[in-house]
């Protein structure tokens, strides 16, 4: 296989229409994303929804004045608006830069001004740590909330609702810039690190592998890790869309390994992305009598060789 492996990039390439209107234009009721709710409850997202949200986002932002190269910071734990808010992006030829919902005022401050973020998404929760740098933050012209917005700060969801559900996505080739995600700072401050929409292309074969040659029938995603960092997004989330397997997101405050036993058993999950402190505290859970779980599992190891358990 590494012999007669080869990259074979296409001379136009976009993640959105990989990984969102693709599967919306040939099977729009199938089923992209299952977003579980604090009460457990499940809402079921279909491609077609998901194209059509997207849309409604990339119209209302382009009327704000997002363009391409313009960067939109995503500050959203995982959930269905962090993929209609990258789609969008995406779709007007913007840089996506998502960030971690734990993150303190002055790392966000760091990023948003270096990265000179145009627009912000955000929620109730972490909205008061955009609204207190607003005034330090020049390039900033733009917040919207996923809840609980008012003049200033846009309704991420009203304006979705007021927008038309089509739009023409920009042309892009595998090297035009599509994500911008910052390194920890182990070594002075945080770098900024662009990539173009190849990144998900170059992560694939790594995914195809590590899960038994992904996508297989009855495969189904989640990561407790959040999307906001590159294992996340691209070694679970992006991919699972990109290949038409259903994923799971879900909210959790702090990883609970009787909560995660219990979300893989309920939903039957065969895919898993781990890091490394989550799986240790998997010993830690409760397991019924009876009960066998085997799920291909993606260990996140630094930057390392990854390892597969099962």
């Amino acid at each position: 296989m590494r012999r007669d492996f080869r990259w074979n990039l296409p001379a136009d390439y976009n993640i959105s229409t990989s990984c969102c209107s693709a599967w919306a234009a040939r099977a729009p009721d199938q089923v992209a994303l299952i977003h579980l709710g604090q009460d457990g409850a499940a809402q079921h997202w279909t491609y077609g929804m998901l194209e059509r949200a997207s849309n409604g986002v990339a119209n209302a932002f382009a009327a704000r004045g997002l363009k391409r190269g313009d960067r939109l910071a995503i500050l959203l734990q995982q959930g269905p608006e962090v993929l209609i808010s990258h789609f969008a992006a995406y779709k007007l030829g913007a840089i996506a830069l998502p960030l971690f919902t734990l993150f303190g005022e002055k790392a966000l401050h760091y990023r948003l001004t270096d990265s000179g973020s145009k627009f912000v998404v955000t929620d109730a929760d972490n909205l008061p740590k955009i609204t207190g740098l607003m005034d330090d933050l020049p390039d900033l012209s733009e917040v919207y909330s996923t809840e609980l917005a008012a003049d200033p700060i846009r309704d991420f969801h009203a304006e979705i609702a007021a927008a038309s559900d089509g739009f023409a996505p920009v042309a892009t080739t595998p090297d035009d810039p599509a994500l911008l995600i910052y390194t920890s700072g182990t070594t002075g401050p945080p770098k900024g690190v662009l990539h173009g929409h190849r990144v998900l292309l170059g992560h694939l074969p790594s995914i195809e592998l590590h899960h038994e040659f992904f996508p297989k029938k009855d495969d189904r995603g989640w990561t407790p890790a959040d999307w906001a960092w590159i294992g996340g997004l691209l070694d679970m989330a992006m991919p699972c869309l990109h290949y038409g397997v259903p994923l799971i997101s879900r909210r959790m405050r702090k990883f609970d390994p009787d909560e995660a036993n219990d979300l893989m058993a309920r939903h039957k999950l065969r895919n898993l992305f781990m890091p490394p402190t989550a799986l240790k505290m998997m010993q830690q859970a409760k397991v019924p009598s009876g009960v066998h779980c085997g799920p291909s599992v993606q260990v996140a190891k630094a930057w390392g060789p990854l390892l597969e358990w099962a």
